[in-house]
């Protein structure tokens, strides 16, 4: 395609050429009515980067990659999402802020459960890159938020970014507020989330100390005793994983 042909001459060409020549074709390309021709743009991202620069790139195609990232069609804002990281890392914490951060939290509460999931993956590497102070501060409410929200679909998602979120291996994280956060939706009126609730307290199990570690247990063997039986079912399996941990 057009598309691909021209972002495949960036790199023959050079900088200048592409800042004069090939970057206008590139913005009004992401502009294109065929969404096939947009993510084009959007997945060879990475290697006008290299050619421009990430401060080019910021200037110039970042605006219109956050206009993206509300597309109609999900497979653009995947995308975007999948590029996350990488524009993380190179931009930098405070651009990052202004330009990217709140569109990283409102994915988590996209309609379509594919954008959901991309965008908790995504939690680890920018706790990785910006650190645990900046999770504490700019993810761990927005997973608190999708706690309260009305479709249990969306706070599905809440249990899975904290099974994330663990995998960072920053127990402070959990501990502060999003073990008690687990435990609070094992009250949930939707079987589905509490039995999510199980899953999700033998996956965080191993990162937990042995306060935290009790709660998990006191609330599995609640659960165990749910009316519903997947709840009952998933419960008494995570009791055991939680005791072979507790005895090894």
């Amino acid at each position: 395609s057009l598309a691909q042909v021209i972002m495949g001459l960036a790199p023959l060409v050079g900088k200048k050429p592409t800042v004069e020549h090939l970057l206008p074709l590139f913005l009004a390309l992401l502009k294109d009515e065929k969404p096939e021709v947009r993510l084009n743009i959007i997945s060879n991202m990475s290697e006008l980067n290299q050619v421009i620069g990430i401060d080019m790139l910021a200037q110039s195609l970042l605006p219109a990659i956050v206009r993206l990232a509300d597309d109609s069609q999900w497979r653009i804002r995947l995308a975007i999402i999948e590029h996350v990281p990488l524009l993380a890392e190179q931009l930098g914490k405070p651009f990052f802020e202004d330009s990217l951060s709140d569109l990283c939290m409102t994915w988590l509460a996209d309609k379509v459960y594919s954008i959901r999931e991309a965008a908790a993956n995504n939690l680890k590497k920018l706790t990785e890159t910006f650190g645990e102070p900046w999770a504490k501060k700019n993810i761990v409410p927005r997973v608190i938020e999708l706690k309260k929200n009305t479709n249990y679909l969306y706070r599905m998602t809440a249990l899975r970014a904290v099974e994330v979120l663990a995998s960072t291996n920053k127990p402070a994280l959990l501990h502060e507020r999003l073990v008690d956060l687990v435990i609070e939706m094992s009250k949930d009126n939707v079987p589905n989330i509490r039995f999510r609730v199980a899953k999700c307290l033998q996956e965080i199990a191993p990162c937990l100390d042995s306060g935290a570690l009790d709660k998990a247990r006191q609330t599995l063997d609640k659960l165990t005793d749910d009316p519903d039986v997947d709840v009952k079912f998933f419960a008494a399996r995570a009791v055991e994983a939680v005791e072979t941990l507790e005895s090894s």
